[in-house]
């Protein structure tokens, strides 16, 4: 099972996380420098796995029963956390077409991707993922379902439309003129004359 997804830069800032098993978040945060450091120290030309043991301290996860596999693609490390019932090279597999899936998803995907579009990175890896458990690895499936997520968030308008369709809202409205003098009581209020849209 795969127990955390991290995803952070050669600076190890973390670009998107998700655990699938509860820590305080203290103990992520430690986790995820404990993370990096493992694996940005190591070369280029060693294997992906680290396993958990005497010289390897994966303690915070769960101990010796746990493995990092990661993979660095230019500017980003993808750091699957799994147990011993994983295949190694089934994760490697599984990271290989989570990259390929948002390079096909954002053309070309970088760092920049990642940050200003992390509502679209979730749910595709929740196309993929989904409480520790794999869903999903045929690539043109996942793509197949974020194109129809994306044409259903066009046609609602989506979250980003609503501010201009609020102000269209209220233009469109058919309100009277102005009122001049409000009287509620003793109290008599003078509205100044206000500019329209």
């Amino acid at each position: 099972m795969i127990k955390a997804i991290l995803i952070f830069n050669n600076h190890g800032k973390p670009r998107m996380i998700r655990f699938y098993q509860y820590f305080a978040e203290d103990l992520q945060q430690q986790i995820i420098r404990e993370t990096f450091h493992l694996v940005s120290k190591r070369d280029d030309n060693v294997c992906n796995f680290l396993e958990g043991g005497r010289r390897v301290r994966l303690f915070l996860i769960g101990g010796s029963d746990y493995k990092l596999i990661y993979r660095h693609y230019a500017t980003l490390y993808f750091v699957f956390c799994v147990d011993s019932s994983e295949s190694e090279l089934g994760i490697l597999d599984l990271i290989q077409v989570f990259v390929e899936t948002l390079d096909k998803c954002f053309e070309n995907v970088c760092e920049l991707d990642l940050i200003f579009h992390m509502d679209k990175v979730h749910y595709i890896l929740q196309e993929v993922v989904m409480g520790g458990m794999v869903l999903e690895t045929n690539m043109n499936e996942i793509v197949a379902q974020v194109e129809v997520q994306t044409r259903m968030e066009k046609s609602e308008g989506g979250l980003s439309a609503a501010p201009a369709r609020a102000v269209s809202a209220v233009k469109n409205m058919n309100l009277p003129d102005m009122p001049r003098n409000i009287n509620i009581g003793d109290l008599n209020i003078k509205v100044s004359s206000l500019s329209p849209f």
